[in-house]
């Protein structure tokens, strides 16, 4: 590869979410900033490998974007209100002066702004769940569109078209690109922290491609969730998944051997986890129970918190896991929080009792590679070992992510709470449990 194309390729890593936020909160079009975005990168393309790389990679392709968005809008009837908001912050993506001072802290407080006005937008209420899933994968991280088209287990074209769609209903709404009001940011608060949620599982353990795990996708949405504590501090549920979040990344550097192998949660390292990292979380956990107002955030967060806090897998409190998984599913019921919990059952109770509280999650689990995982792992505690074999190569079959295959191909157990978030993340993204 080119030293060309690798600058490319680290500028779109880097700065295309920055810069297509920015824009897309100064013009309100969503679709309008992704399109001068990568008409830019697109430009970058010719120019750096014909005249070099700019000595501001990010201030070239912000001032090219900004060029390129103004050229579409100049083509558009309606495009005079855009070109308003452009003219009015004229300047806002020049080549910074190497004599200019960083202003770093305003700097990336605004960046976190409009990265979190974009997500907003993304998450508008009148888009489908799988819509705004889909714009804010594509959007706020980054992700091409086949990607997020291996992800939901749908074609590329298929995948072009329902973005598509997302962008046009929200152009025909005129929808805005900001946080909203404080009046209104309760009711659109639980599908951004949702979709916030399903991208860090998407970079904790990616549901297909080469590499098991995405960390920038993980940093995102970690990076999101502290702007919206940042705004709402006495949130519980913010405060919840913030802690959630950061309970699954001190995790972050055991999860995986030096070969790139994922390491089951009773065999990690735990003097490998981030202890400081444990205890942030843990504040922030102790202050949104304080508040009174429980939630499923919360609850996942204070399973998380339980195996932070054991002094080793054996000595997990797994009876009080297996109370907090019945009480999520009291608050947001799901197969996959039943499955959870009986994967505590196992160790609370014993493996007969949890596999029959996998049966009646069958019709709805048949095509979930961790219901089968579970069942193989309880049939084999039980000696059933021909069952075991078989149902173990249906959670192979299923499984997409390249970890958990090379764990299931060992004849392992994948299947521990604790060792990925509880959420049905394969329902959302792929359409099945």
């Amino acid at each position: 590869m080119d030293a060309g194309r690798e600058h490319l390729e680290r500028a779109y890593r880097e700065e295309a979410t920055r810069i297509r936020a920015s824009l897309a909160a100064r013009t309100g079009d969503v679709g309008l900033a992704e399109d001068a975005v990568q008409d830019a990168f697109v430009e970058a393309i010719e120019h750096w490998a014909r005249d070099g790389v700019p000595a501001s990679p990010g201030g070239w392709l912000a001032t090219t974007a900004r060029r390129k968005a103004v050229d579409r809008i100049r083509r558009e009837k309606a495009g005079a209100g855009k070109l308003a908001l452009l003219a009015a912050t004229d300047g806002w993506a020049a080549e910074p002066s190497p004599a200019d001072p960083p202003d770093a802290g305003g700097a990336d407080r605004q960046a976190d702004d409009e990265l979190l006005s974009l997500a907003f937008a993304c998450c508008h209420p009148a888009l489908t769940t799988d819509a705004q899933v889909a714009l804010t994968l594509r959007a706020v991280c980054g992700l091409a569109t086949d990607q997020i088209a291996a992800a939901f287990l749908v074609s590329e074209a298929t995948m072009a078209q329902r973005i598509l769609r997302a962008r046009k209903t929200l152009s025909a709404l005129q929808a805005p690109v900001t946080v909203p009001d404080p009046d209104e940011l309760g009711g659109r608060l639980a599908q951004v922290l949702a979709v916030v949620y399903l991208v860090f599982n998407e970079g904790y353990l990616a549901s297909s491609g080469r590499e098991p795990a995405r960390r920038d996708l993980a940093a995102q949405a970690i990076a999101l969730t502290r702007t919206l504590h940042r705004l709402m501090p006495r949130e519980p549920e913010v405060l919840g998944l913030l802690a959630l979040l950061l309970l699954h990344e001190s995790r972050a550097r055991a999860r995986f051997d030096g070969w790139g192998r994922l390491v089951r949660l009773g065999d990690q390292d735990r003097s490998r986890w981030d202890s400081e990292l444990a205890a942030e979380a843990a504040g922030y956990l102790d202050r949104a129970i304080a508040l009174r107002r429980p939630g499923p955030y919360q609850v996942q967060a204070a399973i998380a918190a339980l195996h932070a806090q054991a002094p080793c897998y054996a000595e997990t409190d797994w009876r009080q896991i297996r109370l907090l998984y019945t009480r999520l599913q009291q608050l947001a019921p799901s197969p996959v929080v039943l499955l959870n919990r009986a994967v505590a059952t196992r160790y609370a109770v014993g493996a007969e009792q949890a596999l029959a509280e996998t049966e009646p999650l069958a019709a709805e689990l048949d095509g979930y590679h961790l219901f089968h995982a579970l069942r193989a792992a309880l049939l084999a505690a039980l000696g059933r070992h021909a069952e075991a074999g078989q149902v173990r190569e249906r959670a192979l079959a299923l499984a997409a992510n390249p970890a958990e295959r090379e764990l299931l191909a060992r004849g392992l157990s994948l299947l521990s709470p604790g060792e990925r978030p509880p959420a049905p993340r394969c329902r959302s993204l792929r359409g099945n449990p």
